[in-house]
């Protein structure tokens, strides 16, 4: 499978992934801000957690299933039916009538999101060669971050001067543009072969995951942690991880190959992105709603209580690439852990004392 771009149609392509993935990125938060007016026209305070955890979770759950689609039978379809999805999951939200049918609408969105992340990135690395590939991956990690932090800011906006309706129906023309500069400048070759899809892989990986993500949100929230939904959901999740290791050694096209797992480098890489995924939308989610519900302050200035992380964000991911081929890879990684970890702290410490 190759990636045919003209020299000059690069940049464009480039910009329309980039601007794929702000619209992914930025809606995983963009509603922290507009929680309160939310719950003011909808009703439903006790739910609105979900708007992201719904989101978070189809997202989360889809990645290895598209990731394979996307081997299968090409980065471009697959990347154009994410952005769909998307964007009809928008539009529902933004015409949403209950905090039932917001949060179903934002698992939509959350489909389409799943496949719009790993993709982009993916037809990055086709597009570059290794030389080049730290430094556009350096663009991609901060307009990802910065988006996702910018969120509540842009949330605030639309919720204190027009609707929180708005933040949804602004994908509409971005998510357009996006479409039309790749299907018009992104051109693949796909090698045409019968393939077998692993459903059954697809089916026990999506009902694991499922009930693992969902014990965690409402673990000790809903009901408590040795509570029979608990255990029921976790243990449903320990039994099918297992199956699921099972059918993909015997699948001749597995949705998640075994070997990935024995790759410590991979492995260290995923969960170094989970914690650091899990900091970034935890931070970004409940800072904004603490900054209004307990500080007191407006929409626009709990948006801005991320704006440290929106200036360090670029900064970091753009120079990045540089410091780790002076002082390797793992150095880098660890160093960027090392903050985050002060981050955390110190943010920690501001709550107990406020």
């Amino acid at each position: 499978m190759t990636e045919e771009v003209a020299p000059g149609a690069r940049r464009l392509v480039v910009a329309a992934l980039l601007l794929a993935i702000s619209l992914a990125a930025v809606d995983a938060t963009i509603v922290a801000t507009a929680v309160p007016q939310i719950v003011g026209d909808l009703g439903g305070f006790h739910q609105f957690p979900w708007l992201f955890s719904i989101y978070l979770l189809a997202q989360a759950v889809l990645v290895p299933i598209y990731g394979r689609l996307a081997d299968l039978f090409g980065r471009k379809p697959i990347l154009l039916f994410g952005i769909g999805v998307f964007l009809v999951g928008s539009v529902l939200c933004g015409v949403a009538w209950s905090m039932l049918a917001l949060i179903v609408f934002r698992g939509v969105q959350g489909v389409g999101a799943g496949a719009i992340l790993p993709i982009t990135t993916t037809i990055v690395g086709d597009l570059y060669e290794p030389a080049q590939r730290g430094r556009i991956q350096g663009y991609v990690a901060s307009v990802w971050g910065v988006t996702a932090v910018l969120g509540p800011l842009v949330g605030g906006l639309f919720a204190e001067y027009w609707t929180w309706r708005g933040i949804f129906f602004i994908n509409i023309p971005l998510g357009f543009a996006a479409v039309a500069l790749i299907h018009r400048f992104l051109h693949e070759h796909v090698e045409r072969r019968r393939h077998r899809i692993d459903v059954a892989g697809a089916a026990v990986l999506t009902a694991a995951l499922s009930m693992l993500i969902l014990a965690l949100l409402e673990g000790g929230v809903a009901w408590s942690w040795s509570s029979p939904q608990s255990l029921a959901l976790l243990g449903g999740a320990a039994v099918l991880l297992p199956v699921f290791v099972v059918i993909e050694r015997r699948a001749r096209e597995p949705i998640l190959p075994p070997w990935v797992f024995r790759r410590r480098v991979l492995v260290a890489a995923n969960l170094a992105g989970l914690a650091i995924g899990a900091i970034l939308i935890g931070q970004s989610s409940y800072v904004p709603t603490y900054a209004q519900g307990v500080l007191g302050y407006g929409a626009v200035l709990a948006g801005l209580a991320m704006g440290a992380m929106i200036v360090g964000w670029p900064i970091a991911a753009t120079a990045s690439p540089r410091v780790y081929l002076r002082i390797d890879y793992r150095l880098t990684a660890i160093l960027g852990g090392l903050f985050t970890i002060a981050g955390c702290l110190l943010l920690a410490v501001f709550v107990q004392e406020d």
